[in-house]
């Protein structure tokens, strides 16, 4: 896989435009990363004059991730994960998380967006006993994803289907619903879907206001009602779809003072 990147590497470059804010750049810039411009900056600090506490959205998003798959890399026996909408490597990225769980942990990600891609070498890390690769696709088109992953997964057992921050980014409901159905489907009884999304509240609403007014990807903002839609048919883990910091706390899990607009939740598939 490291290979086939650096064959692409000249047309990948090619293809970020660092001109335009990028939301996997604000969000690293949001985290604290290194990996982000003078326009994801700008725009990132603009919607945070709005919403300070924005970039806490972020943080409890990459915490969250990590008590998911803590949970169902041991407690829930899931050795493989569908990982769509990846973004930017950070720390404790899924296969890190998963692997130090089980070392044999197969992990695919996906992403449409060429910064990931340039950076995919570094999810491609895995232990020698386990596997991880990267697939260049789209959620909006997920018949490619099921296809490429089915090299490395294998549909005849659980799959852990990672939906973090994504689903923002496709704004039409009825593609979106379309999109996930046909992601489930593919995947076997005991399977899971995990999804964090930011939610409608007046900050929110004006800091999303302000990043669909740049030249960014539009995104869209959904209530709990419309999250728990995702969910349906599905066995929903305890304590339900709830801010993050929320859902099933460590007692190093920050932010649990204070209303984080990122809310999520984790369904099992019966």
């Amino acid at each position: 896989m490291s290979e086939e990147i650096t064959e692409v590497d000249t047309e990948v470059l090619a293809r970020i435009d660092t001109s335009v804010p990028h939301s996997a750049r604000v969000w690293d810039y949001w985290l604290g990363g290194k990996d982000n411009y003078g326009p994801d900056r700008a725009v990132g600090d603009e919607i945070v004059k709005v919403m300070p506490d924005l970039p806490v959205n972020a943080r409890a998003e990459r915490e969250f991730i990590g008590r998911v798959v803590r949970h169902l890399a041991g407690e829930a026996g899931i050795d493989q994960f569908l990982d769509v909408g990846t973004g930017i490597p950070a720390a404790d990225n899924t296969h890190q998380v998963a692997q130090r769980a089980n070392p044999k942990a197969r992990i695919v990600y996906v992403d449409n967006d060429p910064i990931v891609l340039a950076h995919a070498r570094a999810l491609l890390r895995g232990t020698p006993d386990g596997e991880t690769a990267y697939i260049d696709a789209d959620l909006r088109n997920p018949e490619p994803i099921l296809r490429q992953a089915a090299q490395t997964l294998d549909f005849s057992r659980p799959v852990a289907l990672m939906l973090m921050g994504v689903l923002e980014f496709v704004p039409d409901g009825d593609q979106a619903h379309t999109a996930v159905r046909t992601l489930l489907d593919a995947l076997p009884s005991g399977s899971y879907l995990a999804i964090a999304h930011s939610v409608h509240s007046p900050s929110m609403d004006e800091a999303a206001a302000k990043w669909n007014a740049s030249a960014a990807t539009p995104l869209t903002l959904r209530t709990r009602q419309q999250l728990e839609e995702f969910l349906g048919g599905l066995e929903l883990l305890e304590p339900g779809v709830v801010s993050l910091p929320t859902w099933r706390p460590e007692p190093q899990t920050s932010f649990r003072d204070r209303d984080v607009f990122q809310y999520g939740g984790v369904g099992r598939k019966p």
